[in-house]
């Protein structure tokens, strides 16, 4: 149509940390909000902005919007060029295109694993992060349908950074501080080091 046609032209600005949206707990939706075209229109406008960061996921707060709505998409092309040893280490495959509503985590693994994690809202810098392995997810999707996936690995770790943007929470609120660094100096001199390797090298 054409109206969804305009909609990819239009790029919806990224609220970075500092701005309140981000410290603000989400309103939920209700059903009938979720199937509306306000709503409609905003999640394709969402997952254009998505693609356009580029990011693997986009919460409504980070457009500045206090609702209980999240995008996720983990596109093929982003992997194609992560070594083969990379992928498997962090258990990461493509996600298909999801929404998220009112999501919640309803179960944790005890097993952690961590790994260097960034934010579209916290540009240009990245650190290590500890997240639960697996989890399980109750949402509502963009037809206002009941939903419940269980994932694991980068998928997991997506789903967890998304649903703590609805609840005002950024991964610097978890990350390991000593290894908190610019993108530019992870590409440079970390990201090829195993993670206990970087530990040491920190002092962590």
């Amino acid at each position: 149509m054409a109206e969804s046609q305009s909609t990819n032209k239009v790029r919806l600005k990224i609220a970075q940390a500092g701005e309140v949206v981000l410290r603000q707990i989400a309103r939920p939706l209700t059903r009938e909000e979720v199937v509306s075209a306000p709503v409609q229109d905003l999640l394709e406008l969402m997952r254009q902005t998505m693609y356009d960061a580029p990011g693997v996921g986009l919460a409504a707060p980070q457009i500045g919007l206090a609702l209980q709505l999240a995008v996720i998409e983990d596109r093929e092309q982003y992997l194609k060029d992560v070594p083969a040893e990379l992928l498997a280490s962090r258990e990461r495959r493509p996600v298909p295109f999801l929404v998220l509503i009112n999501p919640r985590i309803v179960e944790y693994s005890d097993e952690k694993v961590e790994f260097f994690e960034g934010c579209l809202s916290v540009s240009g810098f990245s650190a290590l992060v500890s997240r639960s392995r697996r989890v399980a997810v109750e949402f509502l999707d963009d037809n206002a349908e009941p939903r419940r996936i269980e994932a694991s690995g980068w998928f997991a770790r997506i789903l967890q950074h998304e649903i703590d943007h609805l609840n005002g929470c950024l991964y610097i609120d978890r990350m390991e501080p000593r290894s908190f660094m610019t993108v530019d100096n992870l590409t440079r001199y970390w990201k090829d080091l195993p993670i206990p390797d970087v530990r040491a090298k920190l002092g962590i």
